[in-house]
């Protein structure tokens, strides 16, 4: 039976593929970025891997990009250009949202599922318009069932440069528009940050944000940021998250 859900999956992960599409595809493998690149894929793009409730299409990050980063990066989100509506309800951060190629948003439960099963790491890279990059790692990185709100859980920072603005949201259930769990006596996502994310009281960095191109939202706070990069709300050219796999 299981060996006959997998041949299932891997034939509709071929689908786009028959309809002209170029997805990599290494389904019998792939649970994430990792196995795909065991499998001796090292070029940076989308796949397709398995998950419990089917096929999903990933960006892997395989080349590496110095200290700390080994490459084979799950990417779970990634904000560049403003191209994607983030400002979204539950249903969609549940199951995830936007351009592989692009801007996008990998889906709370897929992240559950990965990191229920095996031990993750994340990274977090940051770029402003000013042109300065710079990281920050966590040792530890899962997240928690729907029943438990999706709840991160992050530890073990590393500072790359960018500073610690994930930490203050450790142990935060998800919040959204229309799904308000955060530790604010208002909701965060509706009238704070116009974004989703694990939002506290509200945010040291709110990646979902509106993207401003380089202005400072002042004291609206509603920007796509990483407040500890220059201990400002200016808003960032890009933020990437993504995870890898501890072997």
């Amino acid at each position: 039976m299981i060996a006959n859900m997998i041949v299932l999956l891997c034939l509709s992960a071929l689908f786009p593929m028959l309809m002209g599409t170029e997805v990599k595809s290494d389904c019998f493998l792939s649970k994430d970025c990792s196995d795909i690149y065991s499998s001796g894929k090292n070029s940076s793009g989308v796949y397709t891997i398995t998950s419990l409730d089917g096929s999903v299409q990933v960006y892997c990050e395989m080349v590496s990009g110095g200290v700390n980063d080994r490459g084979h990066w799950t990417v779970i989100l990634r904000r560049m250009d403003g191209e994607v509506n983030f400002f979204r309800p539950w249903e969609s951060y549940k199951k995830g949202f936007g351009n592989k190629e692009g801007e996008y948003w990998l889906g709370l439960e897929f992240l559950h599922q990965l990191t229920s099963r095996y031990q993750y790491k994340l990274r977090v890279d940051v770029e402003d318009f000013e042109g300065k990059k710079a990281y920050a790692l966590y040792e530890s990185f899962s997240v928690d069932s729907e029943a438990n709100g999706y709840k991160l859980h992050v530890s073990g920072f590393v500072n790359g440069g960018a500073g610690d603005s994930l930490s203050y949201h450790n142990g935060v259930k998800f919040s959204t528009f229309d799904k308000d769990q955060d530790s604010w006596s208002d909701n965060c996502a509706m009238k704070y940050s116009l974004g989703a994310f694990w939002y506290n009281n509200c945010d040291h960095t709110n990646p979902t944000g509106l993207y401003l191109w380089g202005k400072d939202d002042g004291s609206l706070y509603v920007g796509v940021s990483w407040y500890h990069l220059k201990n400002s709300r200016k808003s960032l050219k890009s933020i990437t998250m993504k995870m890898r796999r501890v072997m």
